[in-house]
């Protein structure tokens, strides 16, 4: 029985040492609002969050899909250990953080990768190139130890950006990006982190999972190789991929008050750590603010926040409530929903993004294994 206990407690601390804290910080919208350039920025950059899925080019990714970010993680690349902090981000597949040899305004403010200062750097001729909306992060590819929690990973793939877009993002609070969508849509062929963590077996289980705490809660984390199943006492519901390439799913419909409002026949949703609202297709967006009484604007009194009802998420035939507390975003005593509306290309189909705002209410799980997302209600 001793000995049982103490492998048992072996395991659970395996599975603790593989978890990532999460912090929550001002997002890049925050930040420029503050320095009183946000509307300049946007004026110069246009915003469509569907260019994230949609590219003119195969490796194209809005940065401007990270400007509400407000969840980061630390990581380490080298020997000894340079820190970053990253996005763990579910909707796109490369690493990349800053390098010595980027002189752009952006990587000024940010920490930058050193390889003469790694023992276990191996340099490529490679060059990485992923289009944004404000421009190009070039860079060339290299091989090190990159480590997240206590996990070492060797000889690990990652971009070195040279240059990166825009002044602008010399106010994020992250240096790069850690992709842990499918390999089928890395950049320039580049195996993505979980994947080699799961060929050397470095994790327990083809899976890693998600929590996101809500406000100012502390807490949130991603997990490598396990589920805690202390956030999932209301049980996990199982949902197979409609394609291996984002973490996307079929959804059967949306309804507010029991009646379906929007996808009423069906539609794709990506759920995307690295995308912080719900952005849904601009006719759709439409239809369900007139559903919810709320005016093209998305802004609302909120003292209303109480008479809003839940928007339900009909997936693989379950109902996902999203109750106002979570859709509301409340800023300096102003209230808005926390939607956005996106240009989806004709002939894509409809199209939804499960952001952050979806992620705050359900511990999210992806099985890498059998090719699922779980999601276990929170509250």
């Amino acid at each position: 029985m001793k000995l049982l206990l103490l492998l048992g407690l072996v395991t659970l601390a395996q599975c603790f040492a593989l978890r990532v804290p999460l912090r929550k910080a001002k997002s890049l919208r925050q930040s420029l609002k503050e320095h009183g350039l946000l509307e300049h920025y946007l004026r110069q950059h246009p915003y469509n969050p569907a260019a994230k899925y949609f590219p003119t080019l195969l490796s194209s990714e809005p940065l401007q899909n990270f400007m509400d970010m407000q969840y980061f993680g630390t990581i380490s690349i080298g020997t000894p250990a340079q820190e970053f902090t990253v996005i763990f981000d579910t909707g796109s597949s490369n690493l990349w953080v800053p390098s010595v040899y980027c002189s752009s305004p952006a990587c000024g403010n940010h920490k930058r990768f050193n390889p003469e200062k790694s023992s276990t750097f191996v340099g490529t001729n490679e060059s990485l190139s992923i289009a944004y909306g404000t421009g190009s992060m070039t860079g060339i590819l290299g091989y090190d130890t990159v480590t997240v929690s206590d996990i070492k990973v060797i000889n690990q793939i990652f971009g070195l950006a040279e240059t990166e877009p825009g002044t602008s993002f010399y106010y994020a609070a992250f240096d790069g990006i850690l992709g842990l969508a499918f390999p089928s849509i890395s950049s320039s062929g580049a195996t993505p982190v979980f994947d080699n963590m799961m060929t050397e077996d470095l994790v327990a289980r083809d899976l890693f999972s998600v929590y996101l705490s809500k406000n100012e809660q502390k807490g949130s984390f991603v997990l490598f190789g396990a589920i805690d199943h202390s956030y999932t006492t209301n049980g996990i519901s199982w949902i197979p991929l409609s394609a291996e390439t984002y973490w996307q799913i079929t959804m059967d419909s949306v309804s507010i008050a029991g009646v379906p409002v929007v996808c009423s026949n069906g539609c794709q949703a990506i759920v995307d750590t690295g995308t912080s609202l719900l952005a849904v297709p601009n006719q759709a967006l439409n239809t369900l603010l007139g559903a919810l009484g709320v005016g093209s604007n998305g802004e609302i009194s909120c003292s209303a926040i109480s008479s809003l009802p839940d928007i339900v998420f009909h997936i693989n035939g379950q109902a996902f409530p999203l109750p106002p507390s979570a859709y509301v975003m409340e800023n300096d005593g102003y209230c808005s929903l926390g939607l956005q509306g996106m240009n989806v290309p004709t002939g894509s189909g409809e199209l939804w993004i499960l952001g952050d705002i979806f992620i705050h209410e359900y511990y999210v799980i992806f099985n890498r294994a059998n090719n699922m997302v779980g999601l276990s209600r929170l509250h």
